[in-house]
Formats: C-alpha cells, sequence, structure tokens
C-alpha cells in the first residue's frame, strides 16, 4: 500500500456500462490500496447529471477525474466528452479514455476533442492493477488537496 499524502480518498467518476469491467477496475484500486473512491454511472447522460449535480446526484462527490468508455447506451462516451470539453465548468477536468477501442481513427477523433490520454482496457485483473497504478502514478498523486 502507497501512503496517502492527501486528506481526503480521491474522487474518480468512471463512465461505465460494463459491469465486469467496473468490478475488475474496483478491485484493482481495493487491491493497491490506492486511496480512490469509485463513482460509477452507465451512461454519457447520467455522467452529464452527476457532474451537474442534478438531483439523483446532488449529494455526490465531484470528481477529481473522468474514467470514459467510448461505447455506451443513450449518449456515448464521444458526445459526453465533447460536451465537457466545450463547458466552460468542465473543460479543465481530466478525462481519461478507458476503452477497448485499438483503433487509430478513435484514438485521433478523441485527442482532436481534447481527452487527456487514451488507455485500452486490459483482459485481466492484472491489466486492470497496472491501470490503477500508472492512473495514481500519473494523473492522481499530482491532484491538489483540500
Amino acid at each position: 500500500m502507497r501512503p496517502n499524502p492527501f486528506h481526503k480518498a480521491l474522487e474518480v467518476l468512471l463512465v461505465e456500462d460494463s459491469w465486469g469491467d467496473v468490478l475488475l477496475l474496483r478491485e484493482a484500486f481495493q487491491d493497491s490500496g490506492l486511496p480512490v473512491n469509485l463513482n460509477v454511472v452507465t451512461d454519457g447522460e447520467d455522467g452529464l447529471a452527476y457532474l451537474n449535480r442534478e438531483p439523483k446526484y446532488s449529494e455526490s462527490p465531484s470528481p477529481d477525474l473522468v474514467l470514459l468508455d467510448l461505447n455506451l447506451p443513450r449518449m456515448d462516451g464521444r458526445a459526453f466528452l465533447r460536451r465537457v470539453k466545450n463547458h466552460p465548468r468542465f473543460k479543465s477536468l481530466p478525462v481519461v479514455i478507458l476503452t477497448s477501442s485499438t483503433l487509430e481513427s478513435d484514438i485521433r477523433e478523441v485527442n482532436e476533442m481534447r481527452a487527456n490520454s487514451y488507455l485500452v482496457k486490459p483482459a485481466d485483473l492484472r491489466g486492470f492493477h497496472e491501470i490503477a497504478h500508472n492512473l495514481w502514478d500519473y494523473w492522481l498523486k499530482s491532484m491538489p488537496s483540500d
């Protein structure tokens, strides 16, 4: 377990419709002992409702980072990313794409929409452990505490 230099756990909003991937990522953060709270919504519409603190999410914590799948029901990840990065209140919120797509066209498209990073979903728990540590090392541990 790594020491927690923060006064609180960091809040991650995971926008993901695969409960298997949700469980693997949650387990990876827990096994690693990283101080991360994983808040989950299953599509882009709920992701925007979460960010906008709509009634269903009015008591939810503000995220420090968004992990976003591209292929989602109702509002897909591309539409969500476009809306977030064009909104004055959210445009500086880090959004990391976490998807199964390895297509160059997808990578190029989300980079043009100002995604902060692009990660391909691993096939097993070990790979999700690597993702959790990489996210912590690169994005989360450098964020300021309250």
